[in-house]
């Protein structure tokens, strides 16, 4: 009994710290999206190009295949047989702390 209310007390001290983290996280990828102007190519509800809508990325592929498709979108086309054109091309300059963060944004993206 102890180490549940232990454990609810140290849940209850972290998640706010978590969930802010997570938000920033997120705010971050929202601005690597608008910074690299993805909104050209896709669009997140209804803002930009519909042809490459990305409401429901977040439900339908995982954090490294979103991963996969930014840095090597060629090689993700390939795998996934991909006839979308023009064909995305692989955005190697975004790295470390904006790759994460466009990742998170990306895996936000539920509906």
């Amino acid at each position: 009994m102890i180490r549940l209310a232990v454990a609810t007390i140290v849940f209850c001290l972290l998640a706010p710290a978590a969930f802010a983290q997570s938000a920033a996280l997120f705010e971050q990828g929202k601005q690597v999206y608008a910074d690299q102007k993805c909104r050209v190519c896709h669009a997140i509800a209804g803002d930009g190009n519909r042809n490459g809508a990305l409401d429901e990325v977040g439900a339908k592929l995982s954090a490294e295949e979103i991963r996969q498709w930014i840095v090597d979108a060629p090689a993700m086309a390939e795998k996934t047989k991909s006839t979308r054109k023009p064909l995305m091309r692989a955005y190697t300059n975004i790295q470390g702390e904006e790759l994460d963060a466009l990742v998170a944004y990306m895996q936000s993206l539920k509906s």
